[in-house]
């Protein structure tokens, strides 16, 4: 089987849907490819994002929130979406998944930690369930 694809897209693809991306690298590596895109991108990464992933020694800080497209999600296995709502488009065959996470645009480090940690333990569900480990 090829390996799965993985797009995660939040709005300003900044933060959680980077967070997520991380995460799935770092944590599986080569057995799932990772995409992450955002409906309406910001021009840089949330600098609190880029600190507590780099507490969990994943570096985020070279990335570049980038705009979704529709052939981010035609090539996608899985789309996890983070409140980005109807802007997603939708394509047959495919699993979606709504990720409810708080926003973590303008707070504080120790609100960062909790929604970082909460994506964790989805994406580390995500990679059990994707590579039946």
């Amino acid at each position: 089987m090829s390996r799965p694809t993985v797009l995660f897209v939040c709005v300003h693809n900044a933060g959680r849907s980077q967070m997520a991306a991380g995460y799935l690298q770092h944590l599986a590596g080569d057995r799932i490819d990772v995409l992450s895109a955002g409906s309406e991108p910001k021009e840089h990464i949330n600098p609190v994002a880029i600190e507590v992933m780099s507490e969990e020694g994943i570096d985020i800080a070279g990335n570049t929130p980038k705009i979704l497209t529709v052939d981010a999600v035609r090539e996608s296995d899985v789309v996890i979406t983070m409140g980005c709502g109807d802007a997603c488009p939708i394509f047959p065959g495919k699993r979606y998944e709504d990720w409810q996470l708080d926003d973590p645009a303008g707070q504080d480090p120790a609100t960062v930690r909790r929604i970082r940690d909460d994506i964790r333990g989805r994406v580390e569900a995500l990679i059990g369930e994707l590579t039946g480990a």
